[in-house]
């Protein structure tokens, strides 16, 4: 099932679909930088084993969602919550990956109310983040585009152009963002990537997260500006919004590979020590792409802690 729902507190829609056993428990699945709500999930026959009702969600300016301009990361805690709402659920559980694992860690921080457990899976760390060099041990592609926005007030002028440039690749040719990664991948992410059913659900997530907005226009207009892109990476390089020490009566399960360049495992380690009671699971084994097989445990995971909490008073 797929709709739209009022953006909370200002104008726009925000685009979601769901998949599974309608009366399982509800998990949201916040996806990574650049996604969509079409990545990479288990099938619904798998869904339904788990009893896993599973909703999606556009972050604002991706896909079929609209921009929500000078967004932080702590905002996707209401816009969780205005889907859950709509879809009249009281309590669910989030599971974040990559770029969508600090948005899993505000929900958890910022409705511990709803929130009935949460993982955050190969994520990354605050930027502000003491004792922590956030750039140390990413991939040259990761240091070079964050380093745009590495000053107090940057100009994101040439992010935007190096994004725009990416996104019209992507609507090209989906596989052109994988290929240029490929060259910095580990061989641990180079064997998940080359399945071909995870490949194909990479390739419609990046085409869904920039192209979906071309939606009724014509070869002559200008192509849509990947603002969901650049937003998230300005987001996840100022502060938060939140604390992670304070996320305290959620469960909460941090999933990564030790091998990972995309998110060093430095700041697995960093929020594993800060979170309190936090499950730390390290993969010493796998890098970052090796978060896409492992969601069925984790799913199961957030399910187990989930129906085991009870709602915080």
């Amino acid at each position: 099932m797929s709709g739209f729902v009022q953006a909370p507190d200002r104008d726009g829609k925000l685009a979601y679909e769901e998949w599974g056993d309608p009366r399982g428990h509800p998990v949201f699945l916040l996806h990574g930088t650049p996604g969509s709500r079409l990545g990479p999930r288990p099938r619904p026959f798998d869904l339904h084993k788990l009893g896993i009702r599973l909703i999606a969600y556009d972050r604002p300016g991706y896909g079929q969602s609209d921009r929500h301009a000078g967004r932080s990361v702590v905002d996707a805690a209401a816009d969780v919550r205005a889907v859950a709402d709509a879809l009249d659920i009281p309590r669910y559980s989030v599971v974040g990956r990559s770029g969508g694992g600090p948005h899993a860690l505000a929900c958890a921080a910022i409705d511990r109310d709803r929130v009935a457990s949460a993982a955050a899976v190969v994520s990354v760390a605050p930027p502000d983040a003491m004792g922590l060099e956030w750039l140390a041990g990413m991939a040259e592609s990761n240091v070079a585009t964050y380093t745009l926005m590495a000053r107090h007030a940057p100009d994101l002028t040439q992010l935007g152009a190096q994004l725009a440039r990416n996104a019209d690749a992507i609507r090209r040719n989906p596989s052109s963002l994988l290929s240029s990664l490929s060259r910095e991948m580990p061989e641990a992410d180079r064997r998940v990537v080359e399945d071909a059913g995870i490949r194909d659900l990479l390739l419609v997530n990046y085409l869904s997260a920039v192209g979906e907005s071309t939606a009724g226009r014509t070869e002559w207009d200008d192509p849509p500006e990947p603002t969901g892109w650049v937003d998230d990476l300005v987001s996840l390089r100022k502060p938060w919004g939140f604390c992670p020490e304070l996320i305290r009566e959620v469960p909460v399960l941090l999933w990564h590979g030790e091998h990972d360049v995309f998110a060093p495992v430095s700041h697995f380690h960093w929020l594993a020590e800060r979170i309190p009671g936090a499950v730390a699971v390290l993969q010493p084994s796998a890098a970052h792409f090796a978060a896409l097989p492992a969601l069925p445990p984790i799913l199961a995971w957030v399910r187990d802690r989930g129906l085991r909490a009870a709602p915080t008073r």
